[in-house]
């Protein structure tokens, strides 16, 4: 079974690029399940409802998403109703939304696990911790998981405290992709950062002026999405009948102009 997974859609340029990139992305890999983080898709930061399903009609499966979830209060309900709309599993457990979902995919059943990091990021537990609890009480066949994190190391160290018992841990979160994509001894595909689906001419999807404003300046800036050189990043795992990876591609491309 094929899984493609794109990572973290900033804003309408994201929004629109995965749109018209998915065509040739389902030709080229043909996954069985699809899944995208989309907690920058609402103008930058935070997820709506109408972005999420924007995420749906583009041919997304499984939203993941991460620091910014509740950006926006109007979501809140929707993340409550939104089985494949998921949140951090280690915030607080009384927080809209849930931190997992089991889907069918490929004809096995495959949970869906979104992390949040807890260096320099706030989380209610240990995200190892809460991880372990989940496989515990988990009846799936693969296991996918998200983890939206700050440091690599911290990643890094996810990845071995899994290997083995999930399919995959692909790292969110800092909107750059990094080349230690890989299949662990134990069965696990990893990669720190899978990358970000929004323009490449920006500061992590931010118009350029605008981060540089922020950080020179140290006062409240307004950010943006920028609008041009989109592209699309994110990764294919193969996974296997004993639930575990094959294979780790990355997804590093272009987005074609929409159409």
């Amino acid at each position: 079974m094929k899984v493609l997974f794109i990572g973290d859609v900033v804003g309408g340029p994201g929004r629109r690029g995965l749109a018209a990139a998915m065509p040739g992305l389902r030709e080229r890999y043909a996954p069985e399940l699809t899944i995208v983080n989309g907690e920058n898709s609402a103008g930058g930061m935070g997820i709506t409802e109408k972005t999420a399903n924007a995420l749906f009609d583009a041919g997304c499966d499984v939203i993941t998403t991460g620091n910014h979830v509740y950006r926006h209060r109007e979501a809140y309900e929707f993340l409550d109703r939104a089985e494949r709309v998921i949140r951090p599993a280690n915030y607080p457990h009384a927080n809209p939304g849930r931190g997992h979902v089991l889907v069918e995919a490929g004809g096995m059943r495959v949970a869906v696990i979104n992390l949040s990091g807890a260096v320099q990021l706030t989380v209610a537990r240990s995200p190892f911790v809460e991880v372990d609890a989940i496989l515990e009480r988990l009846e799936a066949d693969a296991v996918i998981v998200d983890f939206h994190a700050e440091v690599t190391s911290e990643k890094v160290a996810m990845g071995w405290h899994l290997d083995g018992r999930v399919a995959a841990v692909l790292g969110t979160h800092t909107h750059v992709p990094t080349a230690d994509g890989r299949v662990l001894p134990g069965g696990t595909a990893f990669i720190s950062d899978v990358g970000m689906t929004g323009s490449r001419a920006s500061v992590l999807g931010v118009k350029p002026e605008l981060a540089l404003r922020a950080l020179i300046t140290n006062m409240p800036t307004r950010f943006e999405s920028a609008e041009e050189d989109v592209w699309v990043m994110g990764a294919v795992v193969e996974i296997n009948q004993r639930g575990l990876a094959d294979s780790i591609e990355p997804v590093l491309e272009p987005a074609p102009p929409a159409s």
